[in-house]
């Protein structure tokens, strides 16, 4: 704010100066519907927020791939129409992976969640799934995502990253501690991109021929094996060679050796959801594999280099909202406002018809009413431009039931989820430090969880953060708070101690 203008204590305002309602839930019809297209605070924080960095990706800025095929090995005809997941079918496809806050030159080996985006060119028309290396997100609303990107970013002084910031975040938001506990562990420095799984993180639909409904999560584990950096290795790479896992992955596939994964997913019957003991559409949350077992899918294999990075990957676009007949959005927040936000990040980042681009467009005819526009190199000729028209080109006139919809009514609200009898923020992280890790992690976990704490994170936020991993795990919080006290009191002068 410049120094003309007064400062305001009555919180937050919209562009225009009128007070925003709420920067911490969006508008969604009850507590657990979709959000509404009117919520003009949000949308107006989204789009600009997009259009915050030029012209580098805000975030994910930093990132590679490469191009494959899909093969799907399993029958999965009984949840899902989707041509892309029928037994038998083949489907190329382009995988870009990605660290979420560093920019377009940072190192590839800092700690930090991989995005795992893929693209599939299917017979239906582009699918895109697009996740990261890990299960959970920080944050459950999309309201709160600009800024939870920003305290992940730099200060507004120094221009400087900064823990004190990202802690500040994390313990005013304790959503965010199962996150946390994934990137403070082994995860948060897989030690190539070949090693590491790949997850859609959200909650997904599937639609069958028949328009049974189900609730869907995918799970895409390396047949590489996860093999993961210590500080120490990655601190070292990130000196010697930044551009590291871009290296890795190109050199790998120019040998011959193809990576792959294994697809997988999590299938809930559709009623399950509504009184699941927590929220399945909760984007912390995981859906443990005892409730609902992995069922095989196919595999992914990664097999074909780019010939031009600039044309082939960094103009590649990804949206969670590009789907296909069979596959649906769930009424997960985070899962809704991103099918919003990322094709805007495109249209201001490389352009209103970046879907025109080769490495973006289907494998199959297109018949838009979207024209004209910056760099506009596709059209319909002197067709009709409108619909509906009598002069013979076709439109859409769907009416009534969508097949990929969800039944939803109640108030307009801003609020957080209803809470269903096991929901809470702490369980799943404390689950993962105590049952899935052993001693020498839980070790690992606690010196760099402390490290970063003494990496400038100051009071009350440095207290509030061990009180948040005391939550996640009583014993764990406890000595990551011996480590900090111990290392942070005033050692005593040279020559002045005990006499």
């Amino acid at each position: 704010m410049s120094s003309s203008h007064k400062k305001q204590n009555t919180g937050s305002t919209m562009s225009t100066g009128v007070p925003a309602a709420s920067d911490r839930n969006s508008l969604t019809l009850n507590p657990n519907g979709p959000i509404l297209l009117h919520d003009v605070h949000f949308l107006e924080q989204m789009a600009h927020f997009n259009r915050e960095k030029v012209p580098e990706r805000q975030p994910h800025a930093k990132g590679a791939g490469a191009f494959g095929e899909l093969n799907i090995t399993e029958e999965m005809s009984a949840f899902t129409k989707a041509a892309v997941f029928q037994k038998g079918a083949k489907t190329e496809m382009l995988a870009r992976f990605s660290t979420v806050a560093g920019e377009m030159g940072s190192p590839d080996t800092w700690r930090d969640v991989r995005g795992f985006s893929l693209k599939f060119y299917t017979s239906e028309g582009n699918y895109d799934l697009v996740g990261n290396n890990t299960p959970v997100f920080f944050i459950r609303d999309p309201m709160k995502f600009p800024h939870f990107i920003r305290s992940q970013k730099r200060l507004p002084d120094s221009g400087l990253r900064d823990n004190h910031m990202q802690w500040d975040f994390w313990t005013n938001n304790p959503e965010s501690a199962h996150q946390v506990t994934y990137v403070m562990g082994e995860r948060g420095l897989p030690r190539t991109w070949r090693n590491m799984n790949g997850y859609g993180s959200h909650t997904y639909m599937w639609i069958n021929a028949k328009g049974e409904k189900f609730w869907v999560k995918y799970h895409f584990h390396t047949n590489q094996g996860m093999k993961f950096f210590n500080n120490a290795e990655a601190a070292a790479m990130a000196g010697s060679d930044a551009d590291y896992h871009r290296r890795d992955l190109f050199d790998a596939i120019k040998r011959g050796e193809h990576p792959s994964w294994t697809l997988s997913v999590q299938v809930m019957p559709y009623a399950d959801a509504k009184n699941y003991r927590f929220n399945p559409f909760d984007l912390t949350k995981v859906w443990p594999h005892a409730d609902y077992p992995l069922k095989r899918v196919g595999t992914m294999t990664l097999n074909r280099n780019p010939e031009n990075f600039f044309a082939q990957i960094e103009q590649a676009a990804f949206s969670p909202g590009n789907t296909v007949p069979g596959i649906g959005l769930s009424p997960d927040k985070m899962l809704l406002g991103r099918a919003f936000a990322y094709n805007d990040a495109q249209r201001n980042r490389i352009g209103t018809n970046f879907h025109q681009l080769p490495v973006n467009r289907p494998k199959v005819p297109v018949n838009t009413y979207m024209f004209d526009g910056q760099m506009a190199f596709d059209h319909s000729g002197s067709a009709p431009v409108y619909a509906t028209n009598s002069g013979g080109r076709t439109w859409m006139d769907q009416t009534g039931p969508i097949a990929d919809g969800w039944e939803s009514d109640g108030e307009m609200v801003r609020s957080t989820y209803t809470l269903h009898k096991e929901d809470d923020d702490f369980s799943q992280p404390g689950t993962m430090v105590r049952e899935v890790w052993n001693d020498a992690q839980r070790a690992q976990f606690v010196d760099q969880v402390a490290g970063s704490l003494l990496g400038g994170v100051q009071e009350p936020v440095l207290s509030r953060a061990i009180d948040y991993w005391k939550k996640v795990d009583a014993a764990t919080g406890k000595q990551i708070e011996q480590k900090v006290r111990a290392k942070a009191a005033p050692q005593p002068a040279e020559g002045m101690g005990e006499r």
